[in-house]
């Protein structure tokens, strides 16, 4: 528990500004076809370079991982693209528990607690796989084992 809430505060202060961001969206062009890339394109580049950082844990865990499963990795919060963040509201979303989240009614919250839902719309927009698009719905609320296996490295993180 300690060490996740050291993770967290360590993600925390790296997302603080975006222009310190240093996703590897070269290595994302790789797992994402179609749409998925355009959508990857329009997060913000911290939340990016989170995305890269769970999909290398992914492949590290599990280096025969599926692309669909990489490319779930890379797009699981893409819908939090759907509205800005200020750093404060960064820092504050980050602080509320996702349990907690739906029950507040504040925008940014809100987004955050419904990015799942959010980003497999934005995706079935672009057509993208189907199991990209269940993978990223499913990802906080798992229900199967890759769905899992997503939820604890985005956790990890």
């Amino acid at each position: 528990m300690a060490a996740n809430l050291l993770g967290k505060i360590a993600r925390l202060a790296r997302s603080l500004h975006a222009s310190r961001a240093r996703p590897d969206d070269a290595f994302a062009a790789r797992f994402l076809q179609g749409g998925e890339g355009v959508v990857y394109l329009a997060m913000d580049p911290r939340d990016r370079e989170h995305a890269c950082r769970v999909a290398r844990t992914l492949l590290t865990v599990r280096p025969d991982a599926p692309p669909h499963l990489v490319a779930a990795a890379l797009l699981h919060d893409c819908g939090k693209s759907t509205r800005p963040y200020r750093v404060a509201e960064r820092v504050l979303a980050g602080l509320v528990p996702m349990r907690f989240a739906a029950r507040l009614p504040v925008g940014f919250v809100q987004v955050r607690a419904r990015h799942a839902r959010l980003g497999a719309s934005m995706l079935q927009a672009v057509n993208a796989r189907p199991e990209v698009i269940r993978l990223v719905e499913r990802h906080h609320t798992p229900d199967d084992g890759d769905a899992r296996l997503l939820h604890d490295l985005d956790d990890l993180e």
